[in-house]
This record gives C-alpha cells, sequence and structure tokens, in this order.
C-alpha cells in the first residue's frame, strides 16, 4: 500500500464514470500520436523528405508525445493523482489544434469538430468534482 492510496476505502476508490471517460480520451489521444508520429517516421525513411534526419526526428518527438497521455491514463486507472495533469494538459492542446484544423476548411471542419469535443469532454470529465474527490480524497488528523 503506498502513501497515496493509504487512505481510501473501497468505497471511495470506486471509478467514477467521468474518471473511466477522461482516462479513455487521454488513451485514445496518446494512441493518436503515437500512430501519427509512427506514420511521420516511416513516411521520412521511404519517401523523399527535404531534411530526411529531422523529419524522422520529428516523427519520434510526436510518437514520443503520445506517450505521455497513455502513461496519464493508466495513472488515472490506477487512481494515481499525478495522471490528471497531463491528460487535462493534452486535451487542452486538442483546442487550438481543432481551431486550425477548422480554418482549413472541407473535410477538416468536421474532424475540428470531433478533435475539439474529445478536447472539451476530456477537460471536463477530469475536473469533475467526483474524480478530484477520488483523486484527492480528504487527509485525515
Amino acid at each position: 500500500m503506498t502513501a497515496e492510496t493509504a487512505g481510501r476505502t473501497p468505497a471511495t476508490a470506486t471509478r467514477p464514470t467521468s474518471l473511466l471517460v477522461g482516462a479513455a480520451i487521454a488513451a485514445l489521444q496518446g494512441a493518436a500520436l503515437v500512430v501519427w508520429g509512427g506514420y511521420d517516421m516511416i513516411a521520412a525513411l521511404v519517401g523523399d523528405p527535404i531534411d530526411r534526419g529531422l523529419s524522422v526526428f520529428g516523427g519520434f518527438v510526436i510518437l514520443l508525445l503520445g506517450v505521455m497521455p497513455l502513461l496519464a491514463a493508466r495513472g488515472l486507472l490506477k487512481l494515481r493523482s499525478w495522471g490528471r495533469s497531463p491528460a487535462v494538459l493534452t486535451s487542452s492542446i486538442c483546442l487550438p489544434v481543432a481551431y486550425y484544423m477548422w480554418q482549413s476548411g472541407g473535410v477538416m471542419s468536421v474532424l475540428a469538430v470531433l478533435v475539439a469535443l474529445l478536447g472539451v469532454v476530456g477537460i471536463g470529465s477530469l475536473l469533475n468534482p467526483t474524480v478530484t474527490a477520488v483523486l484527492y480524497p480528504p487527509r485525515e488528523g
């Protein structure tokens, strides 16, 4: 038993639905970033980019950025309070990304709405008071 879970009883250690939704969205965002980063790396290796090394490095960075929300989702499912900050950060980044996707028009506008909805729902679900109560239980004494 860790210090983080020591004060929890089985009744307070249950995962509210909003926590599960937030963790699922964080995992989805992380998986999308990992796939995008992997695709960029492979495209740079088999294609003809202007600067192959820079293109591979950019894909690698995107891939690493995808690991953060995946670890955050895992932490949230284990009721670790540290997982909420990176998950909310990733969902927050979805909003400006959606704005610039919207500016492109066409099919990207539809995808922009989806990205914005995922961002807003992710933020809202993780900042829900029930999630806060589970992740940060009141200290006794």
